[in-house]
């Protein structure tokens, strides 16, 4: 909240969201309740109404990822890590609700869209505010998004409404994907990034999407773009990767398979987000096991895709 040197500033709020989040997941791992001190709220807030610089404000108010924080953890439950970080977003929101409110408005377009260093520091800030404000899982919040999803006039802003509603309960998600689909179809790099916001997204239902959008006429195993912006990225998508059941593990394991005799080089490369397994609990490490064994037994699998898989088996 008060030193003097930005980078001092990002990194006490990084270490001080980490080891909040940390001790959180472990609570809840225990069946224990999440306790949220007031006090990062207050120091929050300090950072969202300083005169700093809007990109500065929006850097030092994102949170930690999932993947670097489980680097941190002995033992890794995903569950427990993704429950923590959203319940410390989700006190963040609550707890500046009507700053983030008033900063969004405030930091609203006044004229038409210029590439300026000032108007996209300005753009970061309002749509962290936006995707905060979205924590709290309200219908207003969610037609805030697709109002700014529908109205903007640049890229920046309707791709952050987006994922925010990507990752959102409701229907507005699936109207603002239906709706950037039908716009941006055939452009090939922008249909990259509306592959990944979904394959990243933490919606339940994200499994069963990214496994449908593999029969998408947007998609094709042929292409390293597609399906590092689909399959890549689900196989970072910390939870749903990591599911309990195994399930996250055999779809891409699958598609590994799949991708093998098509393009070795990337089916090496995807076989990569099995690397850190064995960070993960015993009913989850003998899920990946049972993936990587089934992938290393296959006939004729590529020399590149099977030295991965050996090196990761050990």
């Amino acid at each position: 909240a008060h030193d003097s040197d930005p980078f001092n500033r990002w990194e006490a709020g990084q270490r001080l969201f980490g080891e909040l989040i940390l001790a959180n997941a472990a609570r809840l791992t225990r069946g224990e309740a999440a306790v949220w001190s007031p006090g990062v709220i207050d120091a929050a807030r300090a950072v969202l109404l300083s005169d700093s610089d809007p990109a500065f404000i929006a850097e030092a108010l994102t949170l930690p990822g999932e993947a670097t924080l489980a680097e941190q953890m002995a033992v890794v439950d995903p569950e427990a890590l993704h429950a923590a970080r959203n319940g410390l977003l989700k006190a963040l929101a609550a707890g500046l609700e009507n700053e983030l409110c008033d900063l969004y408005e405030r930091l609203g377009p006044v004229g038409a869209y210029q590439c300026t260093t000032e108007g996209a520091a300005r753009r970061r800030l309002r749509n962290l505010c936006l995707g905060y404000l979205n924590e709290l899982d309200r219908p207003a919040y969610r037609a805030l998004a697709l109002l700014q999803f529908k109205q903007a006039d640049n890229m920046t802003d309707q791709f952050a409404a987006l994922s925010t509603l990507a990752n959102a309960p409701g229907e507005e998600g699936d109207q603002a994907l239906a709706a950037f689909y039908e716009r941006w179809q055939h452009e090939a790099l922008v249909v990259d990034k509306w592959l990944a916001v979904q394959a990243g997204s933490r919606r339940a239902d994200t499994p069963d999407r990214v496994a449908r959008l593999t029969g998408h006429p947007a998609f094709d195993l042929k292409n390293p773009n597609k399906v590092y912006s689909l399959l890549r990225t689900f196989g970072g998508n910390h939870r749903h990767f990591h599911a309990a059941d195994g399930g996250g593990y055999r779809f891409v394991a699958a598609q590994i398979a799949l991708l093998d005799p098509v393009n070795p080089q990337v089916a090496a490369r995807l076989a990569r987000c099995f690397d850190r397994w064995r960070k993960f609990d015993d009913g989850r490490q003998q899920h990946a096991r049972a993936g990587l064994l089934a992938l290393r037994e296959r006939d004729g699998l590529s020399r590149d895709t099977f030295e991965v898989v050996d090196r990761a088996l050990g």
